[in-house]
């Protein structure tokens, strides 16, 4: 039986037991910042590399605006001007045609730092699509 590569449509979010369904999401990355070095008597005339702190981009989540739906809006209002806010952990699963997650990421200690309502076009005819943009403190790929 051939394999093939898994469909990226089909997936869901949880956060704190409560599972949303969005029509996007990106920014599942994480890199290495690269760290430069070279000593005064070192005869190689370039420096060693090594890998330094870790960096996460901010994950954008986008979905479809439904009337008394304004969750996305009262987490972003629990920022105060201290920068206290409710962090969350927020899991996504890439799903299978069987509904079982084959990858599952989980982005620890999640805020939000921006929710956006759609544009309105008078003469446009798509779905009123939110979109909601997090930072957190890790990424991870749990087996």
């Amino acid at each position: 039986m051939a394999e093939y590569p898994l469909p990226k449509f089909h997936f869901e979010v949880d956060w704190g037991g409560t599972r949303i369904g969005f029509t996007e999401v990106t920014g599942l990355d994480k890199q290495a910042e690269v760290i430069e070095y070279r000593e005064g008597s070192s005869r190689v005339f370039s420096k060693i590399k090594m890998p330094g702190l870790q960096k996460y981009s901010n994950i954008t989540m986008k979905r479809g605006t439904f009337q008394g739906q304004t969750d996305f809006y009262d987490w972003l209002k629990t920022v105060d001007k201290l920068g206290n806010v409710d962090r969350r952990d927020i899991t996504i699963k890439l799903l299978n045609e069987k509904h079982e997650p084959v990858f599952t990421w989980k982005a620890l200690q999640a805020f939000p730092t921006k929710v956006q309502a759609s544009d309105l076009k008078a003469d446009g005819n798509e779905v009123a699509i939110e979109t909601l943009e997090i930072a957190h403190e890790g990424l991870s790929l749990v087996k």
